[in-house]
């Protein structure tokens, strides 16, 4: 018995250590220490599951990498953005910054794949879902930081999150940034109707479209009905600035 526990456990190192290797070649970074990676990777509902020590999972580190974000994040703006006010600055970090943004950006590295969730995490949805990809996110740039240092996790930072501003502006509050559109621009009433719902309960899907009057200029699909309308309106956001691209 103890001799195939260990063949077990053996298969389990090498897969944790193929998996850890693939995403630090997509992200670039090589870990000094990988059991930062490790646990930056690792979701409450894991450690909770496997019975692992307490602070074993991605929290703390999430934390940290939050904190560092909002340096680095802060002082591109300044320096970038020199003729912007206070506020302004305030409201562009936060539409860097979001959950939203955060998990789109995880995505964009296939975060949620290598992730390590509990069985029912896993089950319903927990690789997408925004909170825990916008989270693991900050863990990796806290793991990054403890690694590699300032300097390292200011890299990661520019390269995987401070990138296309304007595109994440519009993600950000595409709903406020439409209906300021269509206000300044057309008679007809903007709404958002439901148009359908997708999977079980547990993970539940919300179709929504973008009308201006009775035409549908954007769609949207959520977890929720509010994400589900600003999606609609970022889509609708999109189709607009091509439409006047190509009147120019």
């Amino acid at each position: 018995m103890g001799f195939f526990l260990s063949l077990i456990k053996k298969k389990r190192r090498g897969e944790t250590v193929s998996k850890q290797s693939e995403f630090q070649k997509i992200i670039e970074y090589k870990f000094q220490k990988e059991g930062l990676l490790r646990q930056a990777l690792t979701h409450s509902s894991y450690a909770n599951e496997r019975h692992m020590k307490k602070h074993s999972d991605n929290e703390r580190l999430e934390f940290l990498g939050d904190a560092v974000l909002e340096v680095v994040s802060s002082e591109f703006l300044f320096l970038n953005y020199p003729e912007d006010s206070e506020g302004d600055l305030t409201k562009l970090r936060a539409s860097l910054v979001c959950e939203p943004t955060l998990a789109y950006c995880a995505k964009e590295i296939r975060l949620g794949d290598f992730l390590y969730l509990g069985k029912g995490e896993d089950i319903n949805g927990g690789r997408n879902r925004k909170s825990i990809l916008s989270d693991a996110l900050e863990a990796v740039i806290g793991a990054v930081y403890l690694d590699g240092g300032f300097a390292s996790a200011k890299e990661f930072i520019l390269k995987y999150v401070l990138t296309d501003i304007e595109h994440k502006q519009l993600f950000y509050d595409s709903k406020t940034i439409l209906q300021e559109i269509i206000q300044g621009s057309s008679e007809e009433a903007l709404s958002y109707k439901l148009i359908g719902e997708e999977g079980p309960d547990h993970d539940k899907r919300f179709i929504v479209e973008a009308r201006l009057g009775e035409r549908t200029i954007g769609r949207g699909m959520g977890h929720t009905k509010k994400a589900a309308e600003q999606e609609a309106a970022y889509q609708a956001l999109l189709v607009l600035k091509k439409d006047e691209q190509s009147c120019q």
